[in-house]
């Protein structure tokens, strides 16, 4: 039976595009369900600081995603302000199925060509590139706003911390980085367990200050 994939994503981050891009140069793409969540729902339950949120991590963040994309002949482009409010874009996402082809229009219209979802501006480019002139409407739903909710509450139970993560069995692929070892477990699930098994045992030492 294949492998069920589920990939948690936040348009916040630009991992999270660079891992969206990597997909779409992908020839043999798995099938993938996309669930959008909040990254500052994941800092505040795992109370941990997001690398926006460190000026030092923050200025090394930008300079090595630009960096990776450069590499890669990925189009990235940082946005005039980060971090930034992403909700209406994730409901967004939602209300048009998170698909892939979803993802890349929205990830695209922040992280390619400056469109932010927290100004009237932005926003206004966002809904032009999904072709959704009544998005107001659509992400106003409960339903919509529920769905984000729920995505955020069922990573945080797979012991999701960050975006993107890519979620195959019991097993954690955390950042674009880790695409490739996700692609290792794809092809030998038992084989890269057997490897990489006891990880969940270590305990931190006795004497610590």
């Amino acid at each position: 039976m294949a492998a069920r994939l589920t990939l948690f994503t936040d348009i916040i981050s630009p991992y999270a595009w660079l891992a969206q891009a990597g997909l779409d140069r992908m020839t043999d793409r798995p099938e993938i369900e996309i669930k959008p969540v909040l990254f500052a729902g994941l800092l505040n339950h795992w109370e941990h600081k997001g690398p926006a949120e460190i000026p030092a991590k923050k200025v090394f963040t930008f300079k090595y995603v630009k960096w990776i994309a450069d590499r890669d002949g990925v189009d990235l482009n940082m946005p005039p302000n980060h971090p930034f409010n992403p909700i209406k874009a994730l409901r967004l996402a939602i209300v048009l199925g998170a698909t892939h082809d979803v993802m890349m229009q929205i990830f695209r219209a922040i992280w390619v060509d400056g469109h932010l979802p927290d100004n009237e501006a932005g926003w206004a480019g966002i809904k032009a590139a999904t072709n959704c002139t009544d998005a107001d409407d659509l992400i106003a739903s409960p339903e919509v706003k529920d769905s984000l909710l729920s995505n955020g509450e069922e990573a945080i139970k797979r012991g999701v911390f960050g975006v993107p993560t890519f979620c195959v069995d019991d097993e954690l692929f955390w950042g674009a980085d880790a695409m490739e070892m996700m692609q290792d477990y794809l092809a030998d699930p038992d084989g890269f367990q057997a490897r990489y098994a006891g990880a969940e045992n270590l305990v931190p030492s006795s004497v610590r200050k």
